[in-house]
C-alpha cells in the first residue's frame, strides 16, 4: 500500500496563495485517479533513438523524467496545475521557454521552483539550498524575455501554472545535464546504490526515498585530509563540522524530519538499518575543510521484513505508518 507521502507525489494538486510581495506556499490535495509516476518509464527511454526529440502534451497535474518539448493548452479555465520534473540522481534539469501566450495581467501565472514544494514542505531544505527560498522561484510574469531558461541545482525541479483563457498555453524543453558532485537528491526508485562526495565544500547534501526502506551504509569518510583520518572525540556528533545523519518523517522537508541516527567516524565496514517511515533521509553535513565521502546501498522494506525486525531498526518512531 503506498505511503502518504508517495500519494502526495503521485496525486498532486497545487494551490498556490500569493499575491506579488506576499509568502507563496504550496498545497497538495487528492487529484483524482492519475497516476503520474506511471510516466516514470524506462521502456520509453529505450524506443527513442539517439536525437529523437520526445514530444506530447502536458496535463494539468503531470510528472515527467523524460528529456524532450512539452505543451500546454488550456481547454478550460485551469487554476491549480503543475508538472514536477524529476532526473536521475547525477544529473540537473534544465526548463527553456519556447512559447508562452498567458495573461499576467488577468492573474495567470507560470513560475518555476528549483525543488520541489508539496504541502508548503520543500525540498532540498531552505538549510540545504544555496539560495534563499525566494530566489529559488522564476516568475515569467515578472521576468518575460530576461530569463527563458533555467536549470536546477539538483535533480528535481517544477512548474506551476494558471491559466483561465481557454486556448492559452506554453511550450517548453526539458534537458538534462550531468552534475559531477551530486548534493541534493530525490531517488526515482525504491532501490540503489549511490556514493555521494563532498569535495571542500561548506554545504549539506541530502538523498530523499520515499518509500520505508532497509539503507545500508557500507563506507563512510569523514575529516580524510593528505591520506590521514583526523582523531575524533568519543562523544556523539554535537558539535562536529562532518557527520552524516539518517533522518526519517512522512513529510518532504528533511529540516522537519526526525533525526534517527547519528554518524560521526570514518569506517569501513557495513552498518544497517531498517527505516519504517513514509520518506528516508540520509544526510551530510560538511564544514569544508575535508573531502567527505560516503557510500550506501538501500531496497523497500517489505511486510515480512517488517515482522522481523532486528535491534539495530527504528521501530518507535515509523513503522506504525507502514
Amino acid at each position: 500500500m503506498p505511503s502518504a507521502l508517495q500519494f502526495q507525489c503521485h496525486l498532486v494538486l497545487i494551490f498556490l496563495a500569493a499575491s506579488k510581495g506576499e509568502t507563496r506556499y504550496l498545497e497538495v490535495r487528492d487529484a483524482g485517479e492519475d497516476d503520474p509516476f506511471l510516466l516514470l518509464s524506462e521502456d520509453l527511454k529505450r524506443e527513442l533513438s539517439a536525437g529523437q526529440i520526445y514530444r506530447r502534451s502536458l496535463r494539468c497535474i503531470d510528472m515527467l523524467s523524460i528529456e524532450g518539448q512539452f505543451t500546454f493548452t488550456a481547454d478550460q479555465p485551469q487554476l491549480h496545475c503543475a508538472t514536477f520534473f524529476i532526473g536521475e540522481p547525477e544529473e540537473l534539469i534544465t526548463i527553456d521557454y519556447d512559447f508562452v501566450n498567458i495573461d499576467c495581467r488577468g492573474g495567470d501565472f507560470l513560475k518555476v521552483f528549483d525543488g520541489w514544494i508539496l504541502k508548503g514542505e520543500k525540498f532540498p531544505s531552505s538549510l540545504d539550498h544555496p539560495l534563499t527560498t525566494s530566489q529559488r522561484y522564476v516568475d515569467f510574469c515578472e521576468s518575460g524575455n530576461i530569463q527563458r531558461s533555467i536549470r536546477s541545482s539538483q535533480n528535481v525541479a517544477m512548474i506551476f501554472f494558471r491559466i483561465q483563457q481557454p486556448g492559452n498555453g506554453f511550450s517548453v524543453t526539458v534537458k538534462k545535464n550531468s552534475n559531477l558532485f551530486p548534493c541534493n537528491v530525490i531517488s526515482q526508485t525504491p532501490s540503489g546504490r549511490f556514493t555521494m562526495v563532498i569535495p571542500h565544500q561548506h554545504r549539506n547534501c541530502s538523498f530523499s526515498i520515499i518509500y520505508p526502506v532497509v539503507i545500508k551504509i557500507s563506507d563512510l569518510i569523514l575529516g580524510h585530509l593528505n591520506g590521514l583520518f583526523l582523531k575524533k572525540p568519543s562523544a556523539g556528533c554535537a558539535g562536529m563540522g562532518d557527520f552524516v545523519e539518517l533522518l526519517g518523517g512522512a513529510g518532504l522537508d528533511p529540516s522537519k524530519m526526525f533525526p534517527l541516527a547519528d554518524l560521526c567516524h570514518s569506517f569501513h565496514g557495513s552498518a544497517q538499518m531498517k527505516i519504517g517511515c513514509d520518506n528516508t533521509v540520509l544526510r551530510m553535513v560538511s564544514s569544508g575543510k575535508h573531502i567527505n565521502r560516503v557510500t550506501f546501498e538501500y531496497h523497500q522494506l517489505d511486510l515480512q521484513e517488517t515482522e522481523t525486525r532486528k535491534e539495530n531498526s527504528i521501530e518507535e518512531f515509523c513503522f506504525p505508518s507502514i
